[in-house]
């Protein structure tokens, strides 16, 4: 048994007791991240220091199992809630540790300090499979074949190409992109690709678990690349019979293609449902 067989052995054994454990997510989200280190100790006070440029405010919390919500009177609807294991090296960034995250709904994102944190939305974007919407002039687009659309061509370059696109605005580094191309290797995270003559143009990356899809980033360097890219991707989805295509927010863009809001609690239940699920995105 070689290195990324063991990896996805021991992945797909802490995925099933997961699953088997019965435990409801809302109640710790840092439940299979760090079970064995839950406390009862005092909350540390909300840090409000941190910003991240999507989102309006982030909660940092050190006891590793306070689940506070938090509204504020200027803020924009999406909100995020992060968690953390920090230490002076940061944040485990292998690939259990990061499908233990998706199992639950958090996910990574450094922030401007360079400091990546642990994120959750709270309403959460998802874009209803069997609603999605192709506009008219993006499915005449589709018709003409402009492009050459590959799966898992190039994934390296389809992550540096969204960590580029936005180079102010990005929440992609090297460390994010090291992790995700371990996750590709073994299977877990795939990209949908745009080439226009042997050029990578456009495209998109996510994480694929049980019947989810979690999309993390798009970008595109021609006209229409990375909505082209999206299409084949719902495409793919549908044919696999995945349940459910998560993008953590909601955007004017992705609104569209018929993006919605939900609340969290609406989420966790359909992401315990897309988990036990067996699909496979290849």
């Amino acid at each position: 048994m070689n290195d990324c067989d063991r990896t996805r052995r021991e992945i797909d054994g802490s995925i099933a007791e997961f699953e088997d454990s019965g435990d409801d997510i809302v109640a710790s989200p840092m439940h299979f991240l760090c079970a064995s280190r839950r406390t009862t100790s005092n909350p540390v006070q909300p840090d409000r220091t941190h910003h991240h440029p999507h989102f309006p405010r982030v909660i940092r919390d050190m006891s590793q199992n306070v689940t506070q919500k938090f509204n504020e009177p200027n803020s924009t609807r999406n909100r995020l809630k992060y968690f953390t294991m920090r230490t002076s090296a940061g944040i485990s960034l292998d690939p259990q540790t990061l499908l233990s995250a998706y199992a639950q709904g958090v996910f990574p994102m450094a922030d401007r300090d360079g400091v990546i944190r642990w994120f959750t939305a709270d309403p959460r974007g998802i874009l209803p499979l069997e609603k999605f919407h192709i506009p008219h002039t993006l499915a005449q687009v589709v018709k003409q074949d402009k492009f050459d659309v590959r799966f898992d061509h190039d994934f390296p370059a389809t992550m540096r190409g969204c960590m580029t696109a936005r180079p102010d605005e990005t929440w992609i580094n090297q460390k994010l992109i090291d992790a995700y191309i371990r996750l590709h290797q073994l299977g877990f995270a795939h990209s949908v690709e745009c080439w226009h003559k042997d050029q990578l143009v456009g495209g998109l990356y996510g994480v694929s678990l049980g019947g989810a899809f979690f999309g993390e980033s798009m970008f595109h360097t021609m006209t229409n690349a990375s909505k082209v890219a999206l299409v084949h991707l719902v495409d793919r989805l549908r044919q696999r019979k995945f349940a459910l295509l998560d993008t953590q927010a909601t955007t004017p863009h992705l609104k569209r293609f018929g993006c919605i809001e939900i609340p969290a609690r609406d989420y966790e239940r359909r992401l315990r449902q897309a988990l036990a699920l067996s699909c496979r995105f290849d």
